[in-house]
Parts: C-alpha cells; sequence; structure tokens
C-alpha cells in the first residue's frame, strides 16, 4: 500500500508544484530574466497560462512512479533494517535507521558505523531511480525551456511551429539528433541531487514528527505531518539546488551547441562566467515551492494509508 500512497501522492504535488517548477528551470538556465517576477510576467505575457504547465502530463506520471518505488522502498527497507537490528519489523528506528532507509547512496558511504549493511542495495535502488528518471527529466526540461509565443500576442508573421510537440516527441528528437547518450544528460548531476537530498529528506521528516507529536501520541497529526513534510522540503530542496542548477544546463545543452563536456566542466564555466552565486539560482523559488508541495506528497501519503486501513504505527 506504500506504493500505491507514494504514487497519489507524488502525482498530486507534481500538478501543485509544476507552475513553479517551469519559472525555477527558466531562470537557472536562461540569462534574460531579471529575477521570478519578471520571469512570471514574461513566460505569462508571451506564452499565456500554458507555459507554466509544459510536459506536466509525463512529469506528473514519471514522479508518480518514482515517488511509488522512493516511499515504498523507504518503508519496507526501514522494517527490513528495524528487523535485522531488533528483531522486529515494528521497532522503534533510530535517526540512523530513517537516515539509511530514506536513503542516497552518497550519505550512506559517508557512515561508516557497524549498523550499516545495505548500503549496496539501497544505491542500486537510488541509482535504478536516475535511470528511469532521467530521460524524463531532460524531456521536461526541453519542455519548459522552449518558448511557444501565445497567438494574442504575436505579429501577423506566421509563427514558427515548436521543435517539441510534447514530451514524447521531444524524446524522439532527442535520441535521433543526440543519439541514446541525449536522453541521460545530466545524469551524474542527477544522482548527486538525489542521493544527498533523499536520506536528509526522509530523516527531517522523522525527526519533526518525532519532535512535534505529544508525547502519549503513537502517530502524527495531520498539522504534523503537514509542517513535517513542508519543512523536510525545504531543507532537502535548498541544500540540493546547486546540483539542481548544473543538471538543468547540462539538459538544456542541446547537440548544437555543445557547451559543457561534463559536471565538473559545467560547474567550473559557469561559476567562472557568473559567478558562485550562479549554483545558488532559483534557491529561494526552490524553498517557496517545496513547502507546498512536499506538505501535500506527505498528507497524501499518510491520508491514503490511514483511509485504507494499512497504517502502521511506529512506537
Amino acid at each position: 500500500m506504500d506504493f500505491i500512497a507514494g504514487a497519489i501522492g507524488g502525482g498530486l504535488s507534481t500538478a501543485v508544484g509544476y507552475p513553479l517548477d517551469t519559472v525555477k528551470v527558466r531562470i537557472q538556465t536562461q540569462r534574460h530574466y531579471n529575477g521570478i517576477w519578471h520571469c512570471i510576467q514574461e513566460t505569462y505575457r508571451t506564452e499565456n497560462v500554458w507555459g507554466f504547465y509544459k510536459g506536466v502530463s509525463a512529469s506528473v506520471l514519471t514522479v508518480s512512479v518514482i515517488s511509488s518505488v522512493s516511499f515504498g522502498t523507504y518503508k519496507n527497507f526501514l522494517c527490513t533494517i528495524c528487523k535485522l537490528r531488533y528483531g522486529a519489523a515494528d521497532a522503534k528506528p533510530s535517526k540512523l535507521d530513517v537516515s539509511l532507509a530514506g536513503g542516497a547512496a552518497g550519505a550512506v558511504r559517508q557512515m561508516q558505523k557497524k549498523e550499516e549493511k545495505q548500503p549496496g542495495q539501497q544505491s542500486f535502488q537510488v541509482a535504478l531511480m536516475v535511470v528511469l528518471m532521467t530521460p524524463s527529466e531532460v524531456a521536461k526540461v526541453r519542455m519548459q525551456t522552449q518558448r511557444n509565443l501565445h497567438p494574442s500576442i504575436t505579429s501577423p508573421q506566421p509563427v514558427s511551429k515548436p521543435k517539441y510537440r510534447g514530451s514524447l516527441h521531444c524524446l524522439k528528437v532527442i535520441a535521433k539528433e543526440e543519439g541514446f547518450g541525449g536522453l541521460y544528460k545530466g545524469c551524474s548531476a542527477l544522482l548527486c541531487r538525489d542521493c544527498s537530498s533523499s536520506a536528509i529528506y526522509f530523516l527531517t521528516y522523522s525527526a519533526l514528527c518525532d519532535w512535534l507529536t505529544p508525547a502519549g501520541k503513537n502517530k502524527p497529526g495531520f498539522l504534523v505531518v503537514l509542517l513535517s513534510g513542508g519543512f523536510a522540503g525545504v531543507l532537502a530542496w535548498g541544500l540540493a539546488t546547486p546540483m539542481d542548477v548544473i543538471k538543468s544546463r547540462m539538459q538544456t545543452d542541446e547537440s548544437n551547441q555543445h557547451k559543457y563536456k561534463g559536471l565538473i566542466h559545467c560547474a567550473r564555466e559557469s561559476v567562472r562566467k557568473e559567478g558562485a552565486k550562479v549554483l545558488f539560482k532559483g534557491l529561494g523559488l526552490n524553498c517557496i515551492r517545496a513547502f507546498p508541495v512536499n506538505m501535500v506528497v506527505f498528507v497524501t501519503y499518510e491520508a491514503v494509508l490511514r483511509f485504507t486501513g494499512h497504517y502502521t504505527n511506529k512506537k
């Protein structure tokens, strides 16, 4: 049931936060915007409301699958770790257990305590998710940065057809023009971003739920879930922003540009041309978007589990 609850939460959260995600990607990859509000104004003026939702359908489906795998893996690994360490799947997990289960290969590799017996499995799960997710991310970013003028503001001259007519068409064009490797641009940055943020994400949520839940109550109330989920998202995305910027820039580098040779080269060139502050483009927007989006993720996840009667208390 955790897989289903995660899928529903992920899909709803994507729909809620997608317009701000589009603004964030454009600010990170295009230099002609003066700020968040200017980007919002220009996008609406030239492309109307639809400009904020380019590629949303494919993104909702993909994030639903990824969120399903993420939450399902998290809960199942947490139960497995507790059973191995404490002899019972419903035993109270430690913060280390939560971090491992929420997991990031990079975070796991940095922990050298004796209790770590699952890093290979966790690393494989995270890597598999990134392999499945990268083509969707590439298509999403390309669609979001493709500007199509709305007919109401264009000149009498005919408007040229957009290069990408949809997410699937975008993937087809990329594969044709850039080869199979084009679908996996930014994979290394995506892996680094998700590896570092995933452990922090679940760990922060668990810690805040424990802290905010009154003594004597076995499970957090929905207000606690909302606040914990929101703040967990803000912290995770705040720390993930530098790699998010690099990922977006690598994925918008089309075959006729060849601006970046890899993750390190992209980071070095971006900092050289625009200063270190470039790595934090969209930081405020990421944090603003992360709060409501992850409120929706966790409250939907918990609500579905409780509604279906499969919610299990962890004392």
